[in-house]
């Protein structure tokens, strides 16, 4: 049996959106339960998937099937196609399984010629509604089909109104509209050097190969990309009898939805127009009435639209956005798809679906897009204000700020405690900006990835970020900004978008973040349904007090190193670096001790009733260290003045240690366990800290959990001389302080060789956390924020990569190690707890991973714990894994 490409209207179902496309399988869908829907029938995506697979030629018999279905929706609408007394007119549209507004390609009153547009006129009555609908169809086909570019219409249309005196398109006479129809058709043929097609089945063949055509262009290219679109899933192509709104006061068209999309509230929202065209809703020329002012204009109608939509609803179990036509006084249902909403509403909507027993906890939560919730976490942008984007960058960091660029953190710093807003504009940042970064509004760099330092503590700190922006230049000395040959000063207001990565002119109105009463229920329904638990990455007291807030269960991970940036411990720490004996170092780690305990009782005092996982100090130590290039600079100018010698001879000695301490690779050199190894006092001095402040508050009578963690292990060797020393110094803490401490010492998977010794170091361990980051640098041989901004585009561009490797977990590989580790580690220890705490914890698509190869928790930073939350219910869920 020969392929069927072509399906009736009433042989399709809303579950054959694969091979009918949205579109296709919604219009088959209202056929079959008895809606009005114009009769029409769908070409499907196999025909647009064998059309580009034999090289851009129609599939054999896919004609033989399209004629007898068009005499199938002749018959249904009493109207014969190209005939000059009644003919029936048609729309081709494109149709993809997911929506793709505006990306392909739709032709319109498609079998108008010189004939039929009489016929039109005379059954209308309205010679210049019959007229304009064949211009607007010879326009739209010369531009879609002909590919004769769209300007050399609008040329000729600007004359027709300047003949005839008028402004608007809808002020056109027939009579300048037959002059238009005229010339177009001279247009066309001297471009295309045919005439325009007056044959409706030439038209009809055309205009199909024009919307499989379109499925390959640019725009559409880059829609499926930038939204995760499949490019070989094809589009389907709809002919569908055309219905008109504009044949007098009897007729309409309108747009609605069954809830409000800003808000989700429960009631009929809309618009609609008496006597006109769809695009007259849309286009602003004529200002829409509100959907319920049609029950005074024609209750009947009304009524009848009100009935579907409840239907239509129903049947759907969600929130629907419908198109309508009213012709001649007949209500005809164009179109209905799931409505796009806003972020609030479509919880809103999920949960009143839930409680009017429509659909269960499962299906609510499966309604939302994890990502969504960035919107809900963040200031936003109003949607309703005038931008001028000066230029665009990665966006790094969610939410919107405005402020006055500043380029220094210091400076950033100083505005900030005198209440000034400023955008924190940086080549990169460092962590020696952290103040800086604390201070500002949002931060904007030139230079690096979604995974460089602005970028994640801007994550951290649910601040707003545009990373990699590289229109930026930044004149430091000058004190200003450039854009494009555009000078903007230090001061100068500007505005971020963390979410697109625009970099706007001036100051933007925000919007701020409303959590609901829904929303916390909505996340109470995903804690219930996922197993995976959600911890949160967090440095501070405040930014734990934050995870908590948005129901972290647990600190994944403390990072100790941030704690040493502080400008006011900088010089202790770098007196520790360069000591050149034991007694000088344990001299600043003596120095250093109170800080680290009161970092730690805040963080714990905070978290307390749940596990907080602190890593040991794992910087490279060239970070707290002044560049050299600096020191060389200080250096010249002292010998050049000859006015300080014992500063010279100071600083000399300073860039021989920081020389020293050099390394040609230092993300692979002397950090993590090495320096505990190297230096245990460091160790001592911080386990010291974490349980000094646990006695403090067990003493005071909270409930808390400390868990030590080993960074950059490569075996157990390493591990057990670092374990000892932590629980060595446990012990005499609690002999000092006569309390008995529950802790747990674990650590870091980063390194490909603690995966695969996985079992080794699970004899010894209480946790592995795995820490995807460097794990994904090691295990791919890249360096996230050099192969981002350079050669990682073309890699995704070239489709080397599906994803990025920093943004997305790599399944294949590094998840691969993973497993290992997991089922390694379980093997020797069942008890071993197992998480990760890099970036990917809140990425939505990573956490399913996590699910699947069955991780006990998932850790990020604060502001993604929501959107983790439900991406862990949702992975339970897909997975049918709902054991808790």
């Amino acid at each position: 049996m020969d392929k069927k490409y072509v399906y009736l209207f009433q042989e399709g179902k809303a579950s054959m959106r694969d091979l009918l496309g949205g579109k296709g399988a919604n219009l088959a869908e209202m056929t079959q339960i008895g809606l009005p829907v114009p009769p029409g029938f769908t070409i499907t995506t196999e025909a647009c998937n064998e059309y580009y697979s034999n090289g851009e030629i129609f599939p054999e018999g896919i004609w033989e099937q399209v004629w007898p279905a068009l005499a199938e929706v002749e018959a249904a609408s009493g109207k014969l196609f190209g005939d000059k007394k009644n003919p029936l007119l048609v729309s081709v549209r494109s149709g993809a399984k997911f929506s793709m507004p505006g990306m392909m390609d739709t032709v319109l009153n498609l079998g108008l010629n010189d004939d039929t547009v009489e016929a039109l006129a005379a059954n209308t009555q309205n010679e210049r509604f019959a007229w304009d609908c064949y211009r607007r169809f010879i326009q739209m086909f010369g531009d879609v089909v002909l590919e004769v570019e769209h300007y050399n219409f609008e040329q000729i249309l600007e004359s027709a109104k300047e003949k005839q005196g008028v402004r608007y398109d809808s002020e056109l006479s027939a009579e300048s509209l037959k002059w238009m129809v005229i010339e177009y058709k001279k247009k066309i043929e001297r471009k295309t050097g045919k005439p325009f097609p007056m044959d409706p089945r030439a038209q009809l063949m055309e205009a199909v190969l024009a919307v499989f055509r379109s499925w390959n262009n640019d725009r559409a290219n880059v829609y499926r990309k930038i939204n995760g679109i499949p490019h070989e899933i094809g589009t389907a192509v709809n002919v569908q009898s055309m219905v008109f709104g504009n044949m007098g006061s009897d007729s309409g068209t309108g747009v609605a939805f069954t809830r409000n999309p800003s808000t989700g509230e429960s009631a009929l929202y809309g618009e609609y127009l008496m006597n006109a065209q769809g695009e007259d809703v849309v286009a602003g020329i004529r200002t829409p009435n509100p959907i319920a002012t049609l029950a005074q204009e024609n209750q009947e109608i009304y009524q009848q639209f009100v009935d579907f939509s409840k239907r239509l609803e129903a049947h759907y179990r969600d929130m629907q956005d419908i198109e309508f036509t009213i012709e001649r006084g007949k209500l005809y249902m164009l179109q209905t798809r799931n409505g796009k909403r806003t972020a609030s509403a479509a919880i809103r909507v999920a949960v009143e679906l839930f409680h009017e027993g429509v659909i269960t906890k499962e299906e609510a939560i499966m309604r939302i897009e994890p990502d969504q919730l960035e919107h809900l976490l963040h200031r936003r942008m109003d949607t309703d204000a005038k931008l001028q984007v000066l230029a665009k960058g990665l966006p790094a960091s969610p939410g919107a700020a405005s402020g006055r660029i500043v380029l220094s953190a210091e400076e950033a710093e100083r505005l900030g405690n005198l209440g000034e807003k400023v955008i924190l504009v940086r080549t990169e940042t460092t962590p020696d900006d952290i103040r800086g970064i604390l201070a500002a509004q949002g931060i904007l760099t030139s230079r690096g990835g979604m995974t460089s330092h602005a970028a994640v503590v801007s994550r951290h700190m649910g601040k707003p970020a545009v990373c990699g922006c590289d229109a930026l230049k930044i004149d430091y000395t000058q004190g200003l900004v450039v854009i494009e040959g555009v000078e903007y000063p230090h001061g100068t207001i500007m505005s971020i978008d963390g979410a697109t990565g625009r970099v706007i002119k001036g100051e933007v109105s925000m919007v701020d973040p409303e959590l609901s009463e829904g929303f916390k229920e909505f996340l109470g329904w995903a804690d219930e349904i996922s197993r995976l638990r959600v911890m949160a990455n967090a440095d501070s007291p405040t930014e734990a007090s934050n995870a908590r807030d948005f129901g972290a269960v647990g600190i994944g991970l403390t990072r100790t190193e941030h704690m040493f940036m502080d400008p006011e411990r900088i010089p202790i720490v770098q007196d520790m670096i360069l000591a050149q004996t034991l007694e000088d170092r344990e001299d600043a780690l003596a120095k250093l001790l109170p800080m680290q305990e009161e970092d730690f009782y805040g963080i714990l005092k905070a978290m307390q009733g749940f596990p907080v996982t602190i890593r040991l100090l794992d910087p490279p130590l060239h970070e707290f260290l002044p560049h050299s290039e600096e020191l060389v600079v200080d250096i010249t100018k002292l010998r050049m003045s000859k006015a300080d010698p014992g500063s010279l001879h100071e600083k000399e000695s300073l860039l021989r240690n920081v020389r020293a301490l050099s390394e040609l690779n230092p993300m692979l050199g002397h950090r993590g366990c090495r320096l505990g190894v190297s230096f245990p006092e460091i160790t001592v001095m911080q386990a010291r800290a974490i349980f000094q402040a646990s006695a403090r508050l067990l003493k005071e009578g909270y409930d808390i959990h400390p868990e030590v963690m080993i960074p950059l292990i490569m075996g157990k060797e390493e591990f057990i001389m670092m374990r000892k020393l932590v629980d060595d110094t446990a012990a005499e803490v609690m002999s000092e302080q006569n309390v008995q401490i529950h802790y747990k010492v674990g650590t870091m998977i980063e390194v490909p060789r603690a995966a695969l010794l996985a079992d080794e170091i699970g004899k010894v361990a209480d946790f592995f956390s795995f820490g995807t980051n460097d794990l994904t640098q090691m295990t791919m041989g890249l360096s996230r924020d050099d192969a981002q901004g350079k050669f990682l585009p073309i890699y995704l561009d070239k489709k080397l990569m599906k994803t990025d490797p920093f943004v997305v977990l790599d399944r294949d590989g590094v998840g691969k190690l993973i497993g290992i580790g997991v089922n390694l580690g379980r093997s020797t220890n069942p008890k071993l707890g197992l998480g990760i705490c890099g970036e990917h914890g809140g990425e939505p698509n990573s956490v399913e991973f996590c699910h699947i190869v069955g991780l006990d928790y998932v850790s990020c930073s604060p502001f993604r714990v929501p959107i983790a939350r439900l991406a862990a219910a949702q992975a339970a869920v897909i997975n049918k894994d709902q054991s808790k």
